[in-house]
C-alpha cells in the first residue's frame, strides 16, 4: 500500500508541477506530461519499470478519447464535410503514410514494419496544434480550418489503423529461442491474447459473423437501450450513478470488442458516434472528461519516463536527423495539397507547418504495435524519440509561420475583388452574423447599401439567399472608394478584427469628417478606443442581448412589465453616457484599474445609477 500512495505521489506531483509550466510557455499540456514523465524517469528515476504496467491501464484513457471524440461527431456532419475529410485529409495521411513507408524500407525494415512506421508517423498532434491556433486566433482562418478536417481525418483514421496493425504481425520475422519458446519480431506479445474469446477455434466465416453481430449489437444497444438505462438511473436521483452508468458504457463496449478480437477504440468510438445525436450526450462529456484527461495524461507521462534516453544519447545525430526528415517530408507534402486545395500565402504556410510534426496517437500505436509485435522493441524506442522530437520542434514550426506570415504582404494571399458597380447610402464592412442582421433591416426598408466583406465563403452564402455582396477587404482605401465613402451617409463597421475595425473608422473619419459611423464593439475597452478613432454610434456586441434578459429577471421576481421596461430604460441611457465620460478618461495602455481618475469616476457613476434607481422608486410610490 505504501508503494502505491508513493508512486501515486510522484506522478500526480510532476503532473502538477510540469503540465501549468509547459502550459504557460505555450507547449501544451502534452509536452507538459511528457516532460514529467521524463523528469520522473530516466532523469531522477523516481519511478522505473513499473511504468509499463501502469501503461496498459493508461491506454484506457485514449479509448476514453475516442468515445468523446465520437460524441462530437454526429453522421450528418461527418456526410456533409465528405469531400474536405476524404479529399485534404485522406490524402495526407495517403501520401504520408507511402512517404515515410519507402523511407523506412530504405533503411532496411521489412515491409510490414515500414507500413506500421508509416501510419505512426502520418499522424499530427491534435492536442498541441489545436491549442496553438486558439491561441493565436487562427483557427478561423482557412489554413485554420483545413488544419482541423485533417486533424479530425486523422483522429477517424486512428480507428482502422487499431484494427489493421495487428494483420501486419505476420510480416515479423519467427525465430526459436533456446528455451524452444517462439518469438516474433524479437518481443513477446502474449498480452495481444485474451483469455476470454468468442471467435477462438471458430472458421473464418463464424469469426466474420461474430464480429458483425458485435458491432450491431453495439449500434442497436446505443439506439433502444440507453434512453431507457438513463432513465432508470434518473430514478435514482444520485449524482454518481451518472458516472457509474457513462464508465460502464465504456468499459462494456471495450470488453466486447476484446471477446471478439477487435480493438476496444473502435467499439468506444462507434458507440460516441451512435450516441451523438442523443439527449444524454452531454451528460456523458461532462461525465468521462475528468477520467479521459487524467488516464491520458498518466498515459503521456509513462510514455515520457520510458523514453530510452541511452539510445538518445548513443546516436543522438541520427534520431535528430529522423525527426527532421519526417517533419520535412510531411511539411512538402502538406504545401502540395495545401496548394492543390486552393490555399495561399499564410494559409498555405500554416497549413504545412502546422501538421508537419508526428503526434500523440503515435504514442498510442507504437505502444500497440510492440504490444501485438507488430514492430520490434529496439524500433519502437527510436520511433518515440522521433516522436516527442519532432511534437517538441512544434513551437518552434509556428514561430517560423509568424515570421513567414510577417515577410508576406496581404495581396499575395487573397482573391480577386470583385468590381463594385453599385453605390448607396449605407455602406457594411463585414457581413457575419451582426452585418447581415443590420443588411436586412436596412434592405427591408426599401434603402440600398454596398456590403463588403474579405471572405470569400461568406460573400458566396450571402448570394446564395439573395443578398448581393462584394469581394474585398475593407480596410482598403481603393476599395472604399470604389464602394462609394465619398457619398455615403452612413458606414457600418461590423469587423470580426478588432485592430481592422479601429484602422477602417481611423481612416473614414479622416478623409469624411461628416460622415455618420456606426461601429461594433468586442468589450468595453473597444468602445474607449473607437470612440477616440472618430466613432459616432458604438454598440457593444452583448449589451442589447444582456439588457433583455436582465429585463426578462426584473418580469419574474415581481416587476410588472412596464417597471421592468423602465428599469432597462434607466440603465441604457445611464450606461451610455457613463461609456461616453470614461472614455475621456481612459488612457491606451494603463489598465483600467491602474487609472484613479478612472476608478474615481466609475464609482461616481455607479451611485448616480443607484440614485437614478431609488429615485424612480419614490416616484412610484408617489403614483401609488
Amino acid at each position: 500500500m505504501e508503494g502505491f500512495l508513493y508512486q501515486a505521489s510522484i506522478y500526480l506531483a510532476a503532473a502538477v508541477i510540469a503540465v501549468p509550466i509547459a502550459a504557460r510557455l505555450g507547449l501544451g499540456s502534452v509536452l507538459g506530461y511528457l516532460a514529467a514523465g521524463i523528469i520522473i524517469g530516466p532523469l531522477l528515476g523516481f519511478v522505473g519499470s513499473e511504468t509499463q504496467d501502469l501503461q496498459h491501464v493508461a491506454e484506457f484513457g485514449v479509448v476514453m478519447m475516442l468515445f468523446l471524440i465520437g460524441l462530437e461527431l454526429e453522421p450528418r456532419a461527418l456526410w456533409d464535410m465528405r469531400h474536405r475529410l476524404l479529399g485534404l485529409g485522406g490524402l495526407q495521411v495517403g501520401l504520408s503514410t507511402v512517404a515515410i513507408m519507402l523511407i523506412a524500407m530504405a533503411y532496411d525494415q521489412p515491409w510490414g514494419v515500414a507500413l506500421a512506421i508509416g501510419l505512426t508517423l502520418s499522424l499530427s498532434s491534435t492536442a498541441i496544434v489545436l491549442q496553438t491556433l486558439s491561441e493565436k486566433g487562427l483557427m478561423q482562418t482557412n489554413g485554420g480550418r483545413s488544419i482541423f478536417s485533417v486533424l479530425l481525418t486523422q483522429d477517424i483514421a486512428v480507428i482502422p489503423m487499431l484494427a489493421f496493425l495487428p494483420l501486419l504481425v505476420v510480416t515479423l520475422p519467427v525465430t526459436m529461442e533456446p528455451d524452444g519458446s517462439i518469438q516474433i519480431g524479437g518481443d513477446d506479445h502474449g498480452d495481444a491474447h485474451h483469455s476470454l474469446s468468442l471467435v477462438e477455434g471458430l472458421p473464418a466465416w463464424g469469426v466474420t459473423l461474430v464480429t458483425i453481430a458485435a458491432i450491431a449489437a453495439v449500434i442497436i444497444a446505443g439506439i433502444f437501450l440507453t434512453r431507457p438505462l438513463f432513465r432508470y438511473i434518473h430514478a435514482a436521483r444520485l449524482r454518481e450513478m451518472y458516472t457509474a452508468l457513462a464508465l460502464m458504457i465504456v468499459v462494456g463496449i471495450s470488453f466486447l470488442m476484446t471477446l471478439v478480437g477487435l480493438s476496444p477504440a473502435l467499439g468506444a468510438f462507434l458507440a460516441g458516434v451512435v450516441l451523438a445525436n442523443s439527449e444524454f450526450r452531454h451528460e456523458l462529456e461532462t461525465d468521462l472528461e475528468p477520467f479521459k484527461g487524467l488516464l491520458l495524461g498518466l498515459f503521456f507521462i509513462t510514455v515520457g519516463a520510458g523514453i530510452n534516453f541511452t539510445l538518445l544519447f548513443a546516436d543522438a545525430p541520427a534520431i535528430v536527423a529522423m525527426a527532421l526528415l519526417v517533419i520535412v517530408v510531411k511539411g512538402l507534402i502538406l504545401y502540395i495539397l495545401g496548394r492543390a486545395f486552393g490555399l495561399r500565402g499564410r494559409d498555405q504556410w500554416l497549413f504545412s507547418l502546422g501538421l508537419a510534426q508526428a503526434g500523440e496517437f503515435g504514442f498510442v500505436l507504437v505502444s500497440f504495435s510492440v504490444t501485438n509485435g507488430v514492430i520490434p522493441r529496439d524500433v519502437a524506442e527510436t520511433l518515440l524519440l522521433v516522436i516527442a522530437l519532432s511534437m517538441l520542434i512544434t513551437p518552434l514550426l509556428f514561430i517560423l509561420h509568424d515570421f513567414l506570415s510577417s515577410r508576406i504582404s496581404d495581396s499575395t494571399e487573397e482573391q480577386p475583388e470583385d468590381a463594385i458597380d453599385e453605390k448607396g447610402p449605407v455602406i457594411i464592412a463585414g457581413v457575419g452574423r451582426f452585418g447581415q442582421i443590420v443588411n436586412r433591416l436596412v434592405q427591408g426598408t426599401g434603402f440600398n447599401t454596398v456590403v463588403l466583406d474579405h471572405d470569400m465563403e461568406t460573400i458566396a452564402v450571402m448570394r446564395q439567399f439573395g443578398y448581393k455582396g462584394f469581394l474585398g477587404d475593407p480596410t482598403r482605401p481603393d476599395i472604399l472608394r470604389a464602394a462609394g465613402i465619398n457619398e455615403a451617409w452612413v458606414l457600418v463597421v461590423a469587423l470580426d478584427d478588432p485592430e481592422a475595425a479601429i484602422k477602417l473608422v481611423t481612416y473614414a473619419r479622416k478623409i469624411r469628417p461628416g460622415l455618420h459611423i456606426v461601429a461594433r464593439a468586442r468589450d468595453r475597452t473597444h468602445v474607449y478606443r473607437l470612440y477616440q478613432a472618430g466613432a459616432d454610434d458604438i454598440v457593444r456586441e452583448m449589451f442589447d442581448s444582456s439588457l433583455r434578459a436582465g429585463r426578462y429577471v426584473l418580469e419574474n421576481i415581481g416587476l410588472s412589465e412596464f417597471e421592468a421596461s423602465e428599469a432597462e430604460r434607466i440603465f441604457y441611457h445611464h450606461d451610455r453616457d457613463s461609456v461616453r465620460q470614461l472614455a475621456e478618461l481612459w488612457k491606451p495602455g494603463v489598465a483600467a484599474a491602474d487609472n484613479p481618475a478612472y476608478v474615481q469616476r466609475a464609482k461616481e457613476l455607479q451611485k448616480e445609477l443607484e440614485t437614478a434607481f431609488l429615485s424612480r422608486g419614490e416616484h412610484k410610490d408617489d403614483d401609488d
